[in-house]
């Protein structure tokens, strides 16, 4: 597996999903925006950002202004990171608002606006009232992370963010689960990594 191969999905939480855009999935460590590229491929399977302005993002973008993007995209990722694994398993307190103040200098960058679209129906067409971006320098490229990240702060329960419990795993995700008894970040990778140690090791023991 590489980083031209699909980012994993399995955080339940699109911005713990930005968090796990770099992870170890079996042994080596891969890093879906290392470069330009890889950060508009990871934006198109996150369905952030429609391929037709990707497209024209790609043709219009300087010799090297996505790698330069990408590493803004990373840097923010960090920072995040480091924000969720303070507060995971806790209540989110008003007193982290301060904490937040570089993702709100990041969305007041924003050149967001809405119009009236016609969308078809099996009825017929219909109006909808569609928010829109003007896409004025590939670094518009991370208001659409932002916005999740954003979201995820004022909508998610930081009580039911968790860490996988695999020994080397990075992965973070939010627990929806019934009950939130959810250990892993996916039973085909790690959870049936820990089956397996735990039947070794009652063959062993017995």
């Amino acid at each position: 597996m590489d980083n031209h191969s699909p980012a994993l999905f399995l955080g339940d939480a699109l911005a713990l999903d930005f968090l796990n855009s770099v992870a170890t999935p079996v042994d080596v460590p891969i890093d879906w925006i290392e470069d330009g590229e890889g950060l508009l491929r990871w934006l198109q399977q996150a369905r952030l950002v429609s391929p037709e302005t990707l497209d024209a993002i790609r043709a219009q973008a300087l010799p090297g202004e996505l790698d330069k993007v990408a590493d803004q995209a990373r840097s923010l990722r960090e920072w995040f990171r480091i924000f969720v694994r303070e507060h995971k398993g806790k209540q989110l307190k008003p007193d982290a608002l301060t904490e937040l103040e570089p993702l709100n200098r990041l969305l007041e960058r924003d050149e967001g606006y809405s119009r009236v679209v016609a969308r078809q129906t099996g009825e017929g067409e219909i109006f909808e009232f569609q928010p829109m971006r003007k896409w004025r320098s590939p670094e518009a490229l991370l208001l659409p992370v932002g916005e999740a990240l954003g979201r995820f702060v004022c909508t998610e329960d930081f009580l039911n963010v968790k860490a996988c419990e695999g020994p080397s795993c990075t992965l973070l995700f939010a627990d929806h689960t019934r009950g939130h008894r959810r250990r892993w970040c996916s039973m085909a990778l790690c959870g049936n990594r820990a089956k397996q140690a735990a039947h070794r090791h009652r063959v062993k023991q017995a």
